[in-house]
């Protein structure tokens, strides 16, 4: 598939869905997860904050840290890979499924999942927090109201609303998201290194049942031999050249 039937494809497909990654945050100066460790986070891997026994051993720093990163994705802005995608989403209204690895919610402030479209965060979001007991998500105050470690309504405290290393994603949200890869016509995979599964596993079921797969990433991936097209781009331009500049 050369770029032309490529945007033809894209054009006539009623049913599309869409996986991204952190390629698509990083024009927004948003760094990947494991590039985000800088000053006094240097010494620590990632591994050893995202997970359940980091958090069950020092609740405190684990929270410190993702405070510092909500404030960091609070003060950045989406970029033109997110609007392109809510446009896509108005154009294809019911017909389109965005799913995606970021935590950071560019693609809700884009508008995406408000176009008649369905959003799913797989991995959670930054500004979210779930009570310990109840299960209760609840929005995180704005940081200058954030008090360490959040408290719920209930008085119980909260943890970041993340999917951890050795968590499962969530049931509903994974089953919707392959339903909407298995139904889709046109599947787009952009921004993603396509070794976290099982969100990698996604692009093989739009093939599986006959669809096609576009691929939008700097960089090959174990995804890049399968795709119908894969753009060496970065999300922005991959999508102005499959949608048109507006």
């Amino acid at each position: 598939m050369d770029l032309a039937a490529a945007r033809t494809a894209l054009q006539a497909a009623h049913r599309v869905a869409v996986l991204t990654g952190a390629g698509v945050s990083a024009e927004s100066g948003i760094p990947t997860f494991r590039d985000a460790q800088t000053g006094h986070w240097a010494r620590f891997r990632p591994e050893d904050l995202a997970s359940p026994a980091a958090y069950a051993a020092d609740p405190e720093l684990v929270w410190e840290w993702y405070a510092g990163r909500y404030r960091d994705v609070l003060a950045a802005q989406p970029n033109r890979a997110h609007t392109l995608l809510a446009e896509l989403e108005r154009q294809k209204g019911a017909g389109f499924f965005l799913a995606t690895q970021n935590v950071d919610g560019l693609h809700a402030r884009a508008g995406s999942g408000a176009q008649g479209g369905q959003l799913v965060e797989l991995h959670g979001n930054l500004g979210l927090a779930r009570d310990e007991v109840t299960g209760e998500v609840l929005p995180l105050p704005a940081p200058p109201q954030l008090t360490l470690p959040p408290q719920s309504p209930a008085d119980h405290r909260m943890r970041p609303h993340i999917v951890w290393f050795g968590e499962f994603l969530p049931e509903d949200a994974l089953a919707a998201a392959e339903q909407a890869f298995m139904q889709a016509e046109l599947a787009l995979v952009i921004g993603t290194s396509g070794v976290v599964y099982p969100a990698a596993g996604l692009a093989s079921l739009t093939q599986q049942a006959g669809g096609r797969v576009i691929e939008i990433n700097p960089d090959k991936t174990p995804l890049t031999p399968f795709a119908s097209l894969s753009l060496r781009e970065t999300a922005s331009r991959g999508l102005e050249l499959l949608l048109g500049p507006a």
